[in-house]
């Protein structure tokens, strides 16, 4: 059987795309574990929109400030235009956002937006909430379990994938691919993203030839509680400093003012790079402080964060948790159009944090990531529907090949290269650095290793390479001058 789209990925963006698609369709999602490990349903950020027709262009102008001016125009345009339709159809089909007591949208206050313009469900729950209305809304199947290991590609056309299903070989062929399998944060030794989020696709697309843009642009999340045993730590979403919490240092000192005139609403990489450079010049632990809060409001706003961090051990509001940057988002990605079609591909979309469609440029503007993934899978499902591309299998030559996913030697190298990743490719870049681990991650792509980690290193090499290629400072990539 050929179905008509294969969407790798069950967050917002594969989720949408088959929200798209109609039910006559022959559709088939497919998930890492269970459809709950995706970035979307840990997402405690909301959903920017353009508030109305008026505030569209200021939205593109902030999200442009954010990138530092390398946005694709074009995108950031198609983002902000399409904002106020995506959101009403939303509602229209019964997502619940968070309203006030007069029954209208309730829309907040992030990092470098020039007015409110966040919207949040179940306070801090939004990508939870987000994720459920478009499991409930999803009428096409769902397989999890599901490992992908190979492309079926070809001479520009995708045929489709080829899985380890339940420990087994399993092929799918397609019509339309539809990558959206998240960035690659279990690559870095400190994020906040799902541990199924690992960079495999896109090594698979280092392997095919197919086309990765952006890949050094990494954002770091300035709040974050990283003092877990968990590999995905706890984040502190930016609507607390939206809100009025404080970063401070040990001593209650406010030492984001003498990096930045907007201080604690600065964009990310600023803020990031303040603790970092903070922290290394005192020696002073690092603290978000909620005292400009009142309890009742606190629980209310935050009722998961404030869960979360009572099970830890915090009394919230009342006393201050120390925090440290970690990664959190990839702005590049796999090379894509306006449609989110592959570039140079007949039939392969990529949408999502695997997608780089240019919109975020150097630096994403908080909340936008949601409504991308949105967005663009809406697009591409329309742009896919236009072109109605059909393969045909008699040309296909592929021959699928059995690969261990795992080997004794892969979690010595995959706990190095996470530190290597996090020391030399993180928050502040060294060119001699980058060279170095480079060299290092090439010598372990001759080693003997499970295809899950081959991968991860292909995506590896290839961010390193990417920030290597890259010699100025600009946005998130930033290099020391030595």
């Amino acid at each position: 059987m050929i179905y008509d789209y294969l969407i790798i990925g069950a967050g917002v963006a594969g989720l949408n795309a088959a929200r798209s698609i109609s039910r006559d369709k022959k559709v088939l999602i497919v998930c890492k574990r269970s459809p709950w490990e995706c970035n979307t349903f840990f997402a405690q950020g909301g959903v920017a929109s353009a508030i109305n027709d008026a505030d569209i262009p200021l939205y593109a102008q902030d999200t442009i400030s954010a990138g530092v001016g390398t946005n694709n125009l074009e995108a950031v345009n198609t983002l902000s235009q399409n904002s106020i339709r995506v959101i009403d159809d939303l509602v229209k089909d019964g997502m619940n956002f968070d309203r006030n007591e007069e029954g209208e949208l309730l829309f907040t206050k992030e990092a470098a937006h020039s007015c409110s313009r966040i919207l949040h469900a179940d306070g801090d729950a939004t990508g939870r909430e987000l994720h459920m209305f478009l499991l409930k809304a999803c009428k096409h199947e769902i397989m999890t379990d599901s490992i992908v290991v190979d492309l079926l590609y070809e001479d520009s056309i995708c045929y489709g994938a080829q899985f380890i299903h339940n420990g087994a070989d399993k092929i799918i062929y397609a019509h339309n691919t539809i990558i959206a399998s998240g960035g690659v944060g279990s690559i870095y030794r400190y994020h906040t993203n799902s541990t199924t989020i690992a960079g495999d696709i896109q090594g698979i697309c280092v392997e095919k030839g197919i086309p990765l843009k952006d890949m050094e642009m990494m954002q770091f999340h300035p709040t974050v509680f990283v003092d877990t045993p968990h590999a995905r730590k706890t984040l502190l979403t930016e609507a607390l400093r939206g809100e009025g919490a404080e970063i401070e240092d040990e001593d209650g000192y406010r030492f984001l003012k003498d990096y930045h005139k907007d201080e604690e609403l600065a964009p990310r990489d600023i803020v990031s790079r303040a603790i970092f450079d903070y922290s290394q010049k005192t020696g002073s632990q690092v603290y978000l402080s909620f005292k400009n809060f009142k309890k009742k409001f606190f629980q209310k706003r935050f009722p998961n964060i404030y869960k979360n961090l009572m099970e830890l051990g915090f009394d919230l509001p009342f006393e201050r948790v120390p925090i440290s940057p970690a990664f959190h988002y990839s702005m590049g990605g796999i090379n894509v159009d306006i449609n989110s079609k592959v570039k140079g591909c007949k039939n392969l979309y990529a949408v999502g944090e695997a997608a780089c469609t240019g919109v975020h440029g150097a630096n994403r503007l908080a909340s936008n990531s949601l409504l991308e993934g949105l967005v663009f899978s809406s697009l591409s499902v329309q742009k896919s529907q236009e072109i109605n591309f059909k393969i045909d299998l008699n040309k296909l030559t592929f021959k699928p090949r059995h690969f261990e996913l795992k080997k004794q030697i892969d979690k010595a190298i995959k706990d190095d290269l996470r530190n290597l990743m996090w020391v030399n490719v993180g928050i502040v870049r060294e060119s001699q650095k980058l060279i170095d681990v480079l060299d290092e991650v090439s010598l372990y792509l001759e080693e003997d290793v499970g295809r899950l980690l081959f991968l991860r290193l292909l995506t590896a090499k290839s961010i390193i390479q990417s920030a290597i290629d890259r010699k100025e400072s600009i946005g998130a990539h930033y290099i020391k001058e030595s």
